[in-house]
């Protein structure tokens, strides 16, 4: 089972959070990953971040990783999304 954990943040307060499960185990990693922040996305009706540098190495380095204002192309009315995987098959 793949689980990934979403947040939206702002000034260090919870404002909305969502668990996305995968049990596809037919992809890859990169693919759930995609697709889980795809569909936190929608559920928070947000458009989907912009992967930087930063944020590939993070999420490489520790299985978490936070989008700010530089990763969407509107204006967001939160600190940041973050997204940690929280379980891995």
């Amino acid at each position: 089972m793949f689980r990934l954990w979403g947040k939206m943040m702002k000034e260090n307060r919870l404002l909305r959070d969502t668990v996305y499960e995968n049990d596809d185990r037919t992809l890859n990693r990169t693919k759930k990953v995609f697709a889980a922040l795809h569909a936190i996305c929608m559920e928070f009706d947000l458009q989907e971040p912009i992967w930087l540098d930063k944020n590939i190495n993070e999420f490489r380095r520790i299985d978490k990783t936070r989008f700010a204002q530089d990763n969407f192309i509107e204006s967001i009315d939160f600190d940041y999304l973050e997204i940690h995987v929280i379980e891995e098959d």
